[in-house]
């Protein structure tokens, strides 16, 4: 227990001296862009930035199932010989209404309509309903809709965070908050317009024919079509529903330039898929409209003068650096599910930062100096001993952030405090069990021996539930309350080691140089 090799205390020393250049980016600048050069990011309480709490539109999420189920449905029962029928979905209900002819056909209606409510569960999200008169109805139940919830909320948290990365933020926290509702926090980003543009767009990108003999000014478009109005705002165009080729079959979209005209335009590429299908499309309607709308507004309806086999395709549409570029992202990044709307927005000055960093450090510094001068007063030198572990102790929790790029919050820096206030315990009980040693007449060799021995399995028990609970807090929790989890998690591992190896090297090395008759403890 008192014995160190040669390779533990190299190894000991070499992880002390490890933490204090893991610290040292945080103090310095980066000397070549090649080193792995790995700071501490600070919060959106410590730096400024913007918050904005988003939901998601569940109204268009219940719509979109209920019109694909619908769709599915009269696939369904034409494959079922069902003779003449009606189906219309009604999202107030949550349901789709059929209508048959032949009232006996109910059963056979159902049969077929009830597997595509299964889901990847295993479970079936419809309930049916024969209300009489040849009438049956399919609603989407309570375990289905929240399933569905859930699904586009996480969809939706994967597309903002890849949307929120092509900007260039650096780190953003982006979090689940209820049933359906987003928490977007940008740190250093004081006017958020540009970002809550670009997540407020769905961003649904289709490839559609257009109908050049329709009358658009005609109070209703033709059956299987609809008049979407153009982006630049020159009118109406009638576009075909049927949607020939999906954005989601792109695979890459740039911001570029024309380089005959010099105007801004954005290039896209096809994955096998889409560049089948828009090769197929091409061939066949030479020399006619193509429209390119996107959330129900035609942004280009160019011409197609010869078939384009090859999967790429560019977007011109009076654009500039900026809308091309932000276009290009939202089609990276995929469409959303539904709509997102800004239920609050709030913005942190730097300022209210730079106040909360002072108040901050100037409490870590106090409580480091209280917990300090304790340890000195009442443990004498084996104190002091404890008081460098302890200084070590910030540097390898420090060093540990460092090296995973966290992000300091204001509820971290209290997570800090409060660590090194607990780090002294494990050197409390083993100061205090030396002393009981010594009263009980042990040489003082013995006593350390005896002492660190008693005091390991307390330490290990009581680290070990404290541990235990804030990784709890950190995967049931969210926000702020995670970065205190994580640097209290990080506090008792570091402290672990500064007490029971780094204490304990130093009062070994202390006494092997001194051999004292009593110790001063």
């Amino acid at each position: 227990m008192m014995y160190f090799s040669r390779l533990k205390t190299a190894l000991v020393l070499g992880a002390c001296l490890l933490g204090i250049l893991l610290c040292l980016p945080n103090a310095l600048t980066a000397p070549a862009n090649w080193l792995p050069w790995r700071t501490i990011h600070l919060g959106l309480d410590l730096r400024g930035g913007s918050y904005l709490l988003m939901e998601v539109d569940m109204t268009t999420v219940v719509k979109e199932r209920l019109d694909g189920l619908a769709d599915a449905s009269r696939t369904a029962l034409r494959n079922a010989k069902i003779d003449r029928y009606v189906v219309t979905p009604q999202p107030e209900q949550n349901r789709i209404l059929i209508k048959l002819n032949d009232a006996g056909q109910i059963s056979a209606a159902q049969s077929a309509i009830t597997p595509l409510g299964a889901n990847a569960s295993g479970r079936n999200d419809l309930d049916f309903s024969d209300i009489g008169g040849g009438q049956l109805t399919a609603t989407l139940n309570a375990q289905g809709l929240k399933e569905r919830a859930t699904q586009a909320v996480e969809q939706s948290i994967e597309i903002v965070r890849r949307r929120i990365d092509e900007t260039g933020v650096v780190d953003p926290q982006i979090s689940r908050q209820g049933d359906a509702r987003i928490i977007v926090q940008l740190p250093g980003i004081e006017d958020p317009n540009r970002i809550k543009q670009l997540l407020g767009k769905t961003a649904r990108m289709t490839f559609r024919l257009t109908d050049e003999t329709a009358n658009v000014n005609a109070p209703v478009a033709p059956p299987g079509e609809d008049f979407l109005p153009m982006e630049n705002g020159s009118g109406k165009i009638a576009v075909r529903r049927r949607v020939e080729v999906d954005g989601a079959n792109l695979t890459d979209a740039r911001a570029g330039q024309n380089p005959q005209t010099g105007e801004w335009v954005v290039n896209f590429t096809f994955d096998s898929i889409g560049t089948r299908r828009f090769a197929d499309v091409s061939t066949k309607n030479v020399n006619h409209p193509f429209a390119i709308v996107l959330d129900d507004k035609v942004i280009s309806a160019p011409v197609i003068r010869e078939p384009i086999t090859g999967g790429r395709g560019q977007i011109s549409g009076r654009f500039d650096a900026a809308s091309a570029t932000d276009l290009s992202v939202l089609l990276r990044a995929g469409a959303l599910p539904a709509p997102l709307t800004v239920v609050e927005e709030r913005s942190v000055g730097p300022e209210l930062g730079a106040d909360s960093i002072k108040a901050g450090a100037f409490a870590l510094a106090a409580g480091l100096l209280c917990v300090m001068g304790y340890m000195g007063v009442f443990y004498g030198l084996f104190g002091w001993f404890a008081n460098v572990a302890l200084v070590f102790n910030l540097v390898l929790m420090m060093a540990i952030l460092s090296l995973f790029e966290a992000t300091l919050t204001l509820p971290g820096m209290a997570g800090i405090l409060l660590t090194l206030g607990m780090a002294v315990d494990a050197n409390i009980l083993i100061n205090e069990r030396i002393r009981e040693e010594l009263h009980a007449g042990r040489t003082p060799l013995s006593a350390m021996e005896n002492g660190f021995k008693r005091a390991y399995s307390t330490i290990i028990d009581s680290n070990a539930t404290a541990f235990l609970a804030h990784v709890m807090l950190f995967f049931f929790g969210a926000g702020p309350v995670r970065g205190f989890a994580v640097t209290i998690t990080v506090g008792i591992a570091t402290s672990m080691f500064t007490a029971t190896m780094l204490a304990r090297l130093m009062m070994v090395r202390w006494y092997s140089a001194n051999r004292p008759q009593t110790l001063p403890v």
